[in-house]
């Protein structure tokens, strides 16, 4: 048999599928859209990495003022506020400074100081909120809190025994509650 016979029925039956191939992928494909032109294509893009500044801000305060109420260090500042990976990193960061603060490390001990000393929003004068802490004690503990909150009976319980634990590990301990200390078995 001679070579070109062999080969001229293999080219017709590789030309006939390739254009069948073709012609199936044209009819089942997509229709492609036009392409935006090269402004709005950049606007679009824009848009979808521009985040509001003033939610990233607030997540931000929040991760700092729980950072300083329980004694940590600032997380580091990343450079502009109204970018989408900001606003992820200050998510992340505001959760977990959230999170560490909802378990002071004696809280038991604070809970159960608590129980014997009064409400968490007791405002009678000399004591304040429901470790009763007096002027000095907030002054020495929480100076910067008490100028941004005022007495201890606005503060939440939570930013309460976090000032508590301030001075606990100041080398306090619970002797600023001698009674009620003894009363709950903490000294």
């Amino acid at each position: 048999m001679k070579p070109k016979r062999v080969l001229l029925p293999v080219f017709a039956v590789l030309a006939t599928v390739v254009v069948t191939a073709s012609a199936f992928a044209a009819v089942t494909s997509r229709p492609k859209r036009p392409a935006l032109p090269t402004k709005a294509k950049a606007a679009r893009t824009a848009a979808l990495r521009h985040v509001n500044p003033v939610v990233t801000r607030r997540l931000r305060n929040s991760t700092w003022r729980w950072q300083s109420l329980m004694g940590r260090r600032r997380t580091r500042a990343l450079g502009r506020l109204d970018t989408r990976r900001a606003l992820l990193y200050w998510r992340v960061r505001a959760r977990a400074a959230q999170r560490l603060a909802a378990r002071p490390p004696h809280r038991s001990g604070w809970l159960c100081i608590h129980r014997f000393e009064g409400s968490w929003s007791d405002g009678n004068d000399p004591y304040w909120g429901g470790l009763q802490m007096d002027r000095g004690f907030m002054l020495r503990y929480a100076p910067r809190h008490l100028l941004r909150r005022g007495w201890a009976n606005r503060w939440t319980p939570l930013e309460q025994m976090w000032v508590a634990e301030r001075a606990h590990r100041a080398g306090r301990g619970f002797w600023p509650w001698p009674n009620t200390a003894r009363a709950c078995g903490l000294l």
